[in-house]
Formats: structure tokens, sequence, C-alpha cells
């Protein structure tokens, strides 16, 4: 079978069976409903207009996942680059960052909140212990988050303090000298006040043998998660909250084979450390029936520390085969400390729920402080040592709001509007210096029809804009590049704003008893100044220049679909599609394949795989006894527009086994149950030293996602 057909057959399956199944079983349960909590009013899952998915403490369970990236495969259209020891990078529909070296991003095209802290880019604090649901929403959502949800947005939500006193004590075991702990305890602490305190620590050898070393932990995982929130409501119309994180990480960094595979020769393998400080404080009063005050203030810290050795390899591997030139000493070492300060204030006007000729609305003020300073140092025999210090600070501004109209008791109409300003300034000791100042505006009309209490369907047309700013590497190294490339970066030591204008419409059902929950959405997304990853290597010069391009446009569009059955009161089916076309009208590259400079004309955009695909089942054994057993997968893509090298599709099995008994719980699980070995992340250059294979010849090289790996989880409630 094609790879289309095996990917739809799943869904014609459950079809199927719906349709088979649908007079069986009064006592069939319905599905449970689900709350979206990432725009401004919570509502169900099936009010909310847009494309989202909403991932369950359950599937959490079901997956053993430790962190955000053991999760997004199962959501349509969402991918996700590594280039660290996590996925720091994610894209939707295409559209989003890939990795970072050298320039700062302080706007990442696809943001990640967790419990009202802005988290940005830093998803390596994406763990998920104790966590009650993820949200992803896709599209642009400049409207409730400006630039920071440019693409899209990720909010993590955590358990919530509890009315009385309960705790938990877990902890798992794997392969790969895999184990993890954690404690929870959560409940009042006086008549008004609950309080909750969730601390884990999470650690793995990792999946990497450095042969040089004869270690099988230089790509570990070591991090330490601690959450607290306290919740206080002192009178019926006030409430407060106070939440803080503290996540440290000490994981190794030493991801990248010349063999392609995953034994390294490196003699000094690096790091990925990161240690984040937060903490968030909130209040919401009601000040009449129907106007009701929300504002937070959040606080950030970041201290992040990356590197790793420049070669991959060492003198054993020069002595076991012929080098050319022997053997480099080069390591690249990047420490960041990041610091941001965000307010948002919001009035809500109107009723919660909308009847004909009603309406309610949201005004807001928004501002965000931030800066970085970033020490970069490479040491080398080669080329000696160098390094530099750079130091950025942005502003943003903004004002809101969004107005819901009810033209009938079916038909609702919303439109939104945010101004935002951008001020920013870089300079670093090389003695260059930039401002810019930006002005945005993002918008949104949709209107949502609710053809009967089981049906709705939506259509929206929204737009999002993301800063430009200075390429700041490409500009800082301009003078000492050779003239070829002097002129080819003439147009390109800036990039402009880029805005996206996404159409959608969708559907949203539950049938059969509320037994079969299926969402259905078609998008096109044009992107106008579309900021793409570029890199070049200047080879007279003996520059490796990244740099952001938005001298083209580019198109995305798709179509993304979720269904859940609950085929009885024992089994549950689920399937999860994403189909993509994203293509770049033209890109102006130095192609390391063909050694000269060329236009690549509608080529496909890079990490966009065509197709991706998650489908499994639940089953209840019993009381005590439940199972799950999943595949999923997805096309391959580009990963860059400098080459032609992609990442190859793949499939992957999963499964889980669980048994709960009063307040003690145990779980089987396993992912890549084939041991299938599939790349998250490529690099294309030229990095063999070896003569008899044709010394720096450009390659292709890959960074592995997870093998075959298993465990067991345990978890005592009380």
């Amino acid at each position: 079978m094609s790879k289309p057909a095996v990917i739809l057959a799943p869904v014609l399956a459950l079809a199927g069976i719906t349709a088979s199944t649908a007079a069986q079983a009064a006592d069939s349960p319905t599905l449970e409903e689900i709350i979206v909590t990432a725009n401004f009013r919570d509502t169900t899952l099936m009010e909310t207009i847009g494309s989202v998915s909403v991932i369950s403490q359950d599937t959490i369970t079901d997956r053993a996942a430790q962190h955000l990236e053991d999760i997004l495969n199962a959501v349509p259209n969402v991918t996700w680059a590594s280039g660290a020891s996590r996925s720091r990078f994610v894209q939707i529909r295409g559209i989003g960052d890939l990795e970072q070296y050298y320039d700062p991003k302080y706007y990442p095209s696809v943001g990640m909140r967790l419990d009202n802290m802005e988290l940005g880019d830093s998803v390596n604090a994406g763990m998920l212990f104790d966590v009650s649901q993820v949200e992803v929403l896709r599209g642009p959502q400049g409207t409730r988050y400006g630039a920071s949800g440019h693409a899209g947005m990720i909010n993590i939500i955590s358990n919530a303090p509890t009315d009385t006193f309960e705790g938990e004590f877990s902890g798992g075991v794997g392969n790969y000298d895999s184990y993890n702990a954690g404690m929870v305890l959560s409940g009042p602490l006086g008549d008004t006040v609950q309080g909750r305190l969730a601390v884990q620590q999470n650690r793995s050898d990792g999946y990497i043998e450095n042969e040089n070393l004869d270690k099988d932990d230089t790509n570990n995982f070591d991090e330490l998660t601690t959450r607290g929130r306290l919740q206080w409501s002192p009178t019926d119309t006030a409430h407060y909250e106070l939440g803080l994180l503290y996540f440290d990480a000490d994981n190794g960094h030493d991801p990248w084979s010349i063999e392609n595979n995953r034994n390294t020769w490196s003699d000094q393998p690096g790091k990925d450390k990161q240690e984040v400080l937060a903490a968030t404080t909130s209040g919401t009063w009601q000040l009449a029936d129907t106007l009701t005050l929300e504002a937070n203030v959040s606080y950030i810290d970041m201290d992040m520390h990356q590197r790793y050795d420049g070669d991959w390899v060492s003198d054993a591997f020069c002595t076991l085969y012929t080098c050319s030139g022997g053997h480099e000493t080069a390591q690249e070492i990047f420490d960041r400390d990041r610091e941001r300060l965000v307010a948002d204030l919001q009035l809500l006007g109107g009723d919660d729920s909308l009847s004909a000729g009603a309406g309610r609305y949201v005004v807001g003020l928004y501002a965000n402080d931030g800066s970085e300073n970033l020490d970069y140092h490479y040491p080398s025999l080669w080329y000696g040592d160098s390094s530099s210090n750079s130091d950025y600070d942005t502003d943003r501004y903004a004002i809101y709001g969004e107005y819901e109209y009810a033209v009938t008791d079916q038909l609702t109409l919303v439109a939104g509007v945010r101004l935002e300003r951008v001020e920013d300034n870089y300079r670093d000791s090389n003695g260059f210096r930039s401002a810019n100042n930006d002005n945005l505006w993002n918008g949104k009309l949709s209107a949502r029809y609710s053809v009967n209490d089981d049906t709705m369907v939506y259509a929206t047309v929204a737009r999002s804009a993301k800063p430009g700013g200075i390429n700041t590497t490409a500009t800082a190294n301009q003078p000492f590049m050779s003239p070829a490339f002097q002129d080819f970066t003439q147009g390109k030591l800036s990039f402009d704003d880029e805005s996206l204008l996404n159409t959608e419409i969708g559907i949203k059902t539950e049938q059969f008893d509320q037994r079969l929950a299926l969402s259905a959405a078609v998008f096109y997304t044009h992107r106008s100044n579309a900021q793409l990853e570029n890199w070049m290597w200047d080879d007279a010069a003996g520059l490796w220049i990244g740099y952001l391009d938005s001298t083209s446009d580019a198109d995305n569009y798709g179509l993304e679909l979720e269904s859940s059955f609950a085929l009885n009161s024992y089994v549950v089916l689920y399937a999860n599609i994403g189909l993509l076309h994203a293509e770049v009208d033209s890109v102006e590259t130095f192609d390391l394949d063909q050694w000269q400079f060329i236009d690549k004309d509608n080529r496909d955009q890079a990490k966009s795989p065509k197709y991706q695909y998650n489908v499994g089942t639940r089953v209840m054994f019993s009381d005590a006894w439940s199972g799950h057993i999943e595949v999923e997968g997805r096309g391959d893509s580009y990963y860059g527009y400098y080459h032609d090298g992609k990442l190859d599709s793949y499939d992957l099995l999963n499964a889980s086994l669980h048994w709960q008994h009063d307040n003690i719980g145990v779980t089987l699980w396993g992912r890549n149950l084939t041991d299938k070995d599939f790349a998250v992340h490529g690099l294309y250059f030229g990095n063999d030293p070896r003569d008899d294979y044709g010394a720096y010849q450009n390659e292709t090289f890959t960074q592995l996602g997870e093998p075959r790996t298993y465990g067991i989880e345990l978890t005592y409630a009380f």
C-alpha cells in the first residue's frame, strides 16, 4: 500500500466501526468534556474557534512522557527540532525556528507558556511531571499573544491546589539506566488558602556510546523540576495566585557521530545546561456581575550553557584512521543569561455565555521587558582562540481588544485587534551596534455557527506579525568574507517583519450519544517576508555563517483531523492526521552541492513533512487493568535550504499496560518498540577527516531520536 493509504486506512476503519456500532451498548460512556484555558476565557473544546489539540494527563501517563518532546508526535502538523539535548524549537504547520547558535532569537514563531509564565524558546524546561494537560493552538494567535504566538502557542497547565489534603509519591526505572523520582503535596493551608508543591528528579545515561572515552553517559539527562502554586480567595469577588518554577538541567551534549549512528569519538563531549527561576503572580477581581479585572505579572531568569566538540573526533580516532591535518581541538561554547519581566492587564465585560443580541468584550494592556547577554568562545588549535560578548535588550508594548456578538442563538461573530510596539538594542564586543523599532498589528475575524447542540462549524481569518532585525553574525563577519559572499550578503544583513495571513474553516462534532468526538480543519496561510533560516559556507574565508532571509514569500496549506470514539465501555479508538504543503516562492542560497549561488523556486519549507499521523486504542480489560497501543509517523522533509538533504520518513510503535488498585498504580511502557532509527535534526557540511573516506567532503549528519525505550512507573497516592 502507498503511504497515504496506510495512513488513511485507520481513519476509514474507524468510520466503518462507528457506523456499525452506533446502536450498541446504551451503557457506553460518553467522552470527557475538555476545557481549553489558553484563550481570553475558558471554553469547552467544542466551543473554541480554531484548530486546537488538548493532550490529557492520561496520554502523558500512557506514553510515560517526561518532556514535551515525548508527546508532540501525537499532535497533527506539529514538529520539533533538537540541536540540543532536548527539543528547544517547535514548528507548527511548517512555521518555526530550527536551531540557535549565534543570533538572538527573542521571538520564536511558536511560543510556550506554563501556568501564565512566558517561557518563550526555553522549551528545555517543558517537563510534564504533575501536568494536567497540554494545549496546542495551531495558527496565528496574534490577538491574544502578539509576536509570542506568531504561528501558534503551546500552553502547559499543571495540576491546581486541592481543597483537601492529598499527595503522591512516584518513581520509575527504564533501560539506559533511566530513573525518576517525584513527590506531590497539595491541600489547604487555611480557610481561604490552598497550596501545591511538586518536585521531580529525572535522570538517564542517554543513548550515546562514546568510543573514545569508553562511556555511555556523555549525552545524559539530569533534570530537576520544582513547581509551587499558592491560591488565595479572601472574598467571593477576589482571587489571587502565586506560581513558582525552578528547573535545573545538567544534561550532556554529545549527539553527533561521524558514522551517523549512536557511537561518537569526541574527546571533549559537551554540555547542555539550563537553570530557570521563574515566578508569576496574578489577581482576579469581580468588579460587577458582568465585569472582571485580571492582572498577571511574571519574572523569568534563565542561565543557559551549551558547548560541544567542534570536530567530533579525537587522537584515538585519528590513530585508527588516517585523518587529513590531524586532530583539531576546537569547541564552541555559548553562555546565555536571559531575564524577562512581563505584565498583562485585562478587563473582561459581558456574560460568560451568549444568547441572541448579547455581547462580551476584552480590553488589555501588555508590557514585556527582556534582556540577553551572550558570552561566546571558540578555542581552536587550528584557528586560535576567539571570543565575543553581546547584549540584546528588547521591549514590547501592546494594547489589544476582542469583541464577541451573538447575532442569533446559533451564530456568533468575533473581531479582535492588537497593536504592538517592539524596540530592541544590540551591541557586542566587536563594536557592532544596532537599534530597531517596529509597529506591528495583529487581528482576526471569526464566525462560529452551532448547527445543533452537538455540532459547530467555524470560519476565521487571522493576521499576525513578527518583528524584523539584524543578522548580527553575518554583519559582524561581512568585512572578512570573500568578495562574492560580500556581494551576496549585501541585501541580507537585516531581515524584514514577517506577517502571516491565515484563513481556516473547521467543524467540531460529537455524535452517537457523545461517544464520538471529531474535529477537522482546513487552512491556507500566506507568509509575507517569510523569515527563513539559512546557512552559507565561505570556503575562501573559512567562515560558516547563519542568517535569516526574508526576501521571499511562502504558502502553507493543509488539513488537520482528530477523532476519538468510545466503541463501548471498554474500548476507545483514536486517530489524529495532519496533511501539509509548505512551499517557498524562491530563495537564493549558496548551494553546497552545486558550489554556487542559485535560486531555489517553489522549494518545500524545512521541517515540513507532507503528512503526520497518530492512531491507536485504549482498552479497559477490567476494573484494575488497562492498556494502550498506537502507531505514529511522518513523511520526509528538508532540514535546510543550502543543500537538498532530507530527514527520512519514519513510523513508530508505542504501547503501555496499566494496573490500578486503590491508591497504587503501576505502568509498564515502551516507546519505539521496533527500535527504528529516525532523525530529529540534520547538518550538511564536510566534517569527516578520514582520507580514505574522501576527507571533508560534504555529507549529511543526523541527530538521532530516541531508540527503543521501556520501563516501569509506580505511583502511590494518599
